[in-house]
């Protein structure tokens, strides 16, 4: 069993976001689609090749570390301040699975340093195309959209017009 949609959103992906200074609800949907996605909201935290709700493989965390956080000291202290201060020693790839806001973190960079634009929030395709060129790249665009249409879409409708 899984992490309801709304609450991984509302205690977890905004206030992660919100402490990176990057929030927006399109960041918001498209981390929840690729969690949904990666390991169906939490059910399934450890997947070969990757660690955590968002299937992190341990090479894609150290390229992020070592290419992208390493020219940004500010961000990576911040980054940093969001891992357990001696379990990340010993084993940075294990915060991926256990420290939600961490592996949150690491995902939305991973998107950032992509430089690809982030689509509107009603853009399901778009954002199956952006998980998949970044964290998923034999992954079926079917995989993303069932994902976000079962656990993410319900989240992103317009609310109806109160008469």
């Amino acid at each position: 069993m899984g992490i309801a949609a709304s609450e991984l959103c509302r205690y977890v992906i905004r206030p992660t976001l919100i402490y990176l200074g990057r929030h927006n609800r399109a960041a918001e949907a498209l981390l929840l689609g690729i969690a949904a996605s990666q390991s169906a909201l939490g059910a399934e935290l450890d997947n070969p090749p990757g660690h955590g709700l968002y299937s992190i493989a341990d090479t894609q965390h150290r390229q992020l570390w070592d290419e992208y956080l390493a020219r940004d000291p500010d961000l990576a202290s911040l980054v940093r301040g969001l891992a357990s201060q001696h379990a990340f020693l010993t084993g940075p790839d294990l915060e991926l699975t256990v420290n939600l806001r961490y592996s949150t973190a690491i995902a939305w960079l991973m998107v950032e340093a992509s430089h690809i634009s982030l689509p509107d929030t009603d853009d399901c395709l778009a954002m199956a195309h952006m998980w998949r060129e970044i964290f998923q790249p034999d992954g079926q665009l079917q995989d993303f959209t069932s994902a976000w249409q079962t656990w993410v879409s319900p989240l992103f409708q317009p609310s109806p017009a109160i008469s």
